[in-house]
């Protein structure tokens, strides 16, 4: 048995793709909820600090970062080559929206750097690898 399912793609493939976009998904329902003041409450002060100084092109760069990632694992899941590319503008928009985030004057401490700032980022370009890895496979095209 060589772990494919119909079509010749492994069923990891099928599980990847649905993680990468509950991942998303979250991230773009964030972003609701980022622009969302009352919800902003729950938040911890140091993130509302950057939340509210966040201005326009920061704020686009975020919705570019997070609707760029729930779009191209819906490519990804549609088995489409095209995903990468829009990873690709997914990650762009995760590093400008992190640019702001490090420029805010805000001194964060290690478990917010690495949930705030390394962990969108790496799993931004994780999703690039992963679709390039797949389309070298056949499994995107």
């Amino acid at each position: 048995m060589n772990g494919k399912a119909d079509g010749g793609v492994h069923w990891s493939f099928w599980l990847i793709g649905a993680v990468a976009l509950i991942w998303n998904v979250m991230g773009a329902a964030n972003f609701f909820v980022q622009m969302n003041p009352e919800m902003l409450e729950a938040y911890r002060e140091s993130e509302r600090a950057v939340i509210q100084s966040r201005p326009a092109w920061a704020t686009g760069a975020f919705a570019i970062a997070v609707f760029g990632g729930v779009l191209g694992s819906l490519l990804l899941l549609l088995r489409k080559s095209v995903a990468i590319y829009v990873f690709v503008a997914s990650l762009v928009g995760v590093i400008v929206t992190m640019v702001h985030t490090l420029s805010a004057g805000i001194n964060f401490g290690p478990g917010e750097i690495l949930g705030i700032i390394v962990m969108p980022i790496v799993v931004a370009v994780f999703w690039i690898w992963y679709s390039k890895y797949t389309a070298s496979k056949g499994w995107i095209n």
